[in-house]
């Protein structure tokens, strides 16, 4: 019993508890999604056809929303706090979910109009959620454990995402696709993460960082005090203190972020690529259309269920490799290496998938063509999660200053809800058309995925932020973005030797979190 107490009341551990249980959000309503486009119930009551390109908008429109929420939620966190971003955002997210949830329930006039008001919703409270947690998340780890903390919390969306699919998976097959209950179910169990999210909010820290920023010493105090005790509290302040007076002469606002000519404007294409790759690997197309694919192959439509769901549980699992390796090898080897290898994935998935279309004619039997086309899908998700999930969310609260590390993270959910949107809303019209030729492109994309990020991402990992900004200070002066001609390639790679540190903007928090 008092292992558990002590594990409740230290901190460190709740911060990281709470915010990977935030990010679940993310998984779940892509898992929630791929039933239940398919239910019969759900497409009656929404007045469209299975294969009606609308499926795709309901879909995609959520995006959309989380590109407006991350900016309002980035906004007033800067302003009234990052506690009060995230209580925001989870109430807007359980509101969203709950108009889903009644979408047509005893009426039908007017169901798809509610059901696009509550996808957008439900956008805006999580892409808030995306945009401040993992700020809120980086404010509070070490240099050397920023990865790993967010890797993991990144584990805990794909969570959300076994979860969300098994009880779909599970209320399809109980009650079948003809009910609506089979729909509305999974849309409402998601309510479980931001009620419980909100009951627990008020036991978090604010972010002393915060605090200082807005010249609230005391509050930073007694905040440091909670983190750490008495004795380091003062120590810790100082330095968040210096740190902060060297800043703040440097005042950004989002037009010097989004414009060529702005002092963060490398910054911000850094950030935009990494989004904007992340949704070229095509990994949106695999977490809402997983079943489409699996049939694809050659699986009649339980089989591909089942094949969807391990095809998630397996991606979860590999996982941790993630947070083992991305604090160790760096960002940029998982990066790049996970492009090339998902590239290869989706170059034998387009010819399986060829083979698999035309296997009558060929002779060829299904299993033979389905089974290895299966096992290169489960390969080139395990591969996402290592390589990408988490990378593209992780580099941009590194880059940053803290005057403009809210807004970046801001901009980065914007360019990640509007390059899925767009992913999400092609996708069904690519499978209708395209087929297996769907893969190919996929497969070009990757590696151009893989290359920018060779070419122009620099190495953050095992680095201060300080020493990350840095990169972009010397890019300016060599006038070149390209990372192997920036300091003869040091950011090509992980530091060879870690320094002590320095407080302030270079030292956690909250420590290593061990």
């Amino acid at each position: 019993m008092s292992f558990i107490t002590n594990a409740l009341m230290d901190k460190k551990k709740e911060v990281v508890l709470f915010s990977s249980t935030a990010i679940a959000l993310y998984g779940y309503d892509q898992g929630m999604m791929s039933l239940i486009n398919t239910n019969r119930d759900y497409l009656r009551t929404l007045g469209i056809a299975e294969e009606d390109p609308l499926v795709g908008i309901i879909v995609s429109v959520y995006y959309l929303g989380c590109a407006v929420g991350s900016v309002l939620a980035s906004l007033l966190a800067d302003v009234r706090g990052r506690k009060p971003g995230i209580f925001a955002c989870l109430a807007v997210t359980a509101l969203g979910n709950l108009i889903m949830f009644i979408t047509g329930l005893g009426f039908h006039n007017g169901a798809m109009p509610l059901m696009f008001i509550g996808r957008l919703v439900m956008g805006l409270g999580v892409g808030g959620i995306d945009s401040v947690i993992p700020v809120y998340s980086s404010e509070l780890n070490a240099d050397g454990g920023r990865g790993k903390a967010m890797a993991q919390e990144f584990q805990s969306n794909i969570f959300g995402l076994v979860m969300a699919f098994g009880i779909n998976l599970g209320v399809t097959n109980a009650l079948g696709k003809e009910n609506q209950w089979a729909w509305r179910i999974p849309i409402i169990a998601m309510q479980i993460y931001p009620v419980l999210l909100l009951s627990v909010i008020s036991r978090l820290p604010e972010s002393p960082r915060w605090f200082v920023f807005h010249d609230r010493h005391d509050d930073a105090h007694t905040a440091l005090v909670e983190i750490y005790g008495e004795d380091d509290a003062k120590e810790k302040l100082d330095a968040l203190v210096q740190a902060h007076e060297e800043e703040s002469s440097h005042s950004v606002g989002y037009s010097d972020m989004i414009w060529p000519s702005g002092s963060q404007f490398h910054q911000t294409a850094v950030t935009v690529m990494g989004q904007v790759n992340q949704a070229l690997t095509g990994y949106g197309a695999v977490s809402v259309y997983g079943p489409q694919i699996f049939q694809l192959l050659g699986f009649g439509v339980q089989k591909s269920e089942y094949l969807t769901m391990g095809n998630y549980v397996s991606y979860f699992f590999l996982m941790t490799f993630a947070w083992v390796l991305i604090d160790r090898v760096g960002r940029r080897i998982l990066m790049v290496g996970g492009a090339f290898a998902i590239s290869f994935s989706f170059l034998i998935l387009t010819v399986l998938g060829g083979l698999s279309m035309n296997s009558d004619k060929l002779g060829i039997p299904n299993l033979a063509v389905a089974i290895p086309g299966s096992v290169a899908l489960y390969v080139a998700t395990g591969l996402f999660g290592i390589g990408w999930l988490t990378q593209p969310w992780l580099i941009p609260t590194e880059i940053y200053p803290s005057t403009s590390r809210a807004q970046g993270a801001a901009i980065s959910v914007v360019v990640w809800g509007l390059a899925n949107f767009a992913v999400t809303l092609l996708t069904p019209i690519g499978f209708n058309n395209l087929k297996y030729w769907l893969f190919l492109v996929f497969a070009v994309t990757n590696l151009f995925a893989g290359w920018w990020t060779w070419a122009y991402s620099p190495e953050t990992g095992g680095r201060s932020l300080e020493d990350n900004q840095s990169f972009f200070e010397d890019a300016k002066e060599h006038n070149t973005w390209a990372v192997r001609k920036i300091n003869k390639g040091e950011f090509r790679h992980m530091p060879n030797e870690k320094g002590d540190g320095e407080d302030g903007e270079s030292s956690p928090l909250l420590g290593n979190g061990s």
